[in-house]
């Protein structure tokens, strides 16, 4: 397993335990957004020294044309049906998005403990774009 997938994979069950453990129903004068109200978000703490999204370690989940979206990973697909992050805030319930993104870490943990997945795939091809953009810097 590569470094970037040993770190996706700690994200990964940092954020199921975040979830698990009520983590998005803090109270709050607003409702709590997955991912970006969680120590997923790197830029969670300090939105004044906000770090670009293509940063984040979840973006090889986003699919390339949400990836210039405002908030890109509200754009990943959590179900076989494609549903987002962003489809659940339009017309589901947060028991709805909740189910399925509990689901969803599980199976990305499962396939990059198991590896050989699509998530390893994502992962490989995430550095070997950014090596050859560094390449060609």
């Amino acid at each position: 397993m590569t470094s970037a997938q040993s770190k996706l994979l700690g994200v990964l069950k940092r954020e199921l335990e975040f979830l698990n453990s009520g983590g998005y129903h803090r109270p709050s004068w607003r409702p709590q957004f997955v991912f970006q109200d969680s120590p997923t978000c790197m830029n969670r703490d300090d939105p004044k020294d906000a770090k670009p999204c293509s940063e984040c370690v979840l973006m090889p989940f986003v699919p390339a044309e949400s990836r210039k979206s405002r908030v890109p990973c509200r754009q990943i697909p959590l179900n076989d049906q494609g549903n987002t992050i962003d489809d659940f805030y339009h017309w589901g319930t947060r028991e709805e998005l909740e189910d399925d993104l509990r689901a969803w870490l599980e199976t990305q943990i499962r396939n990059l403990e198991s590896k050989g997945t699509a998530a390893e795939s994502y992962i490989a091809g995430s550095e070997r774009q950014k090596q050859s953009s560094a390449t060609a810097a």
